[in-house]
This record gives C-alpha cells, sequence and structure tokens, in this order.
C-alpha cells in the first residue's frame, strides 16, 4: 500500500495563488458586465429634482382643469413603431396649434430612450415613427403652445 505523498510548501503556495487569481478573475468579469450594461445614476441633483417637483404638481393641476381627452396608439409595422395621438378639448373638438414632444423612455436606461419625432396630420391628430423596438417603454407626450407645457402624460406601453 502506497501513502500520497504530502504536499510540499511551494505547491501549497502555487494552489492559494491558483485559487485567489480565479476569483479575482471572476470579479474582474463581474464588474465590467455591471459597469458597461447600467448608465449609472438618473438624478444629478436631487435639490433641483425636488424642485421640479412642486413646478410639476401645479402643473399638473392646471392640467387637471383643462378636462382635455389625449390619446395615444402605439404598434409596430414592417420595421418601424408608429405613435399616433389624438388630442381634443373638453368639448370633444380636435385641439390645433399645438406642438407636440413625444418620448419612448427605457425604464431602466437612459442610454436606449427614443425621441420620436411627430408633426401635426390635421388639427389635434400627430403622428410620428420611431425605431422598432420589442419590450416595455414609458410613452411620454408633452402637447405646448408658445413653449408653454400644457399637457404631460406618462404611461407604460408594451410592444411584441
Amino acid at each position: 500500500m502506497t501513502h500520497p505523498r504530502p504536499l510540499t510548501g511551494r505547491a501549497v503556495l502555487l494552489c492559494l495563488l491558483g485559487f485567489f487569481g480565479v476569483v479575482a478573475l471572476a470579479n474582474a468579469i463581474m464588474i465590467r458586465a455591471a459597469v458597461s450594461t447600467f448608465g449609472g445614476v438618473e438624478t444629478s441633483s436631487s435639490y433641483q429634482a425636488g424642485l421640479r417637483f412642486g413646478r410639476d404638481a401645479s402643473a399638473a393641476r392646471a392640467q387637471d382643469e383643462l378636462h382635455w381627452q389625449v390619446q395615444a396608439n402605439v404598434r409596430s409595422v414592417a420595421d418601424a413603431t408608429v405613435v399616433e395621438i389624438d388630442a381634443r378639448d373638453a368639448a370633444g373638438r380636435p385641439l390645433a396649434g399645438l406642438e407636440a414632444n413625444v418620448i419612448l423612455h427605457h425604464p431602466t436606461d437612459a442610454r436606449a430612450d427614443q425621441a420620436v419625432a411627430v408633426h401635426e396630420d390635421t388639427a389635434g391628430h400627430f403622428r410620428g415613427t420611431a425605431a422598432r423596438f420589442a419590450g416595455q417603454r414609458e410613452l411620454l407626450i408633452e402637447l405646448s403652445r408658445g413653449g408653454e407645457r400644457l399637457f404631460r402624460s406618462q404611461n407604460r406601453i408594451v410592444l411584441q
């Protein structure tokens, strides 16, 4: 019966260095993946965000008083995403003379946001296209007149 030879100090050292080398390599790979897939902080200044919240709250109250009816339709076609918006006043008449700003906001990565160039086809009806995507987005619609924002809406959409 033969007995295994005991490990020498040099062999133990090589085993330890190999083990910790593998751990360090795995950590380096994970850190690189984490840093390259997340864009970072979404709010550069909490103070400014707090001030903006107060302005947004008063703008939301003013928007509610208008009783506008704004409906959006987002759909995928061959190689694009089509966004259509229909804006009407409280009496159901089309709202003319508005500028529309539309963004398809990615919920976790601002680098994947898509601005949609929309134009007014007829009074109160806007249409635009963006690159095709599948998955979730936040549809952000802002309607303004003369540089003053009058309406803002944000809704979650899912496209296949």
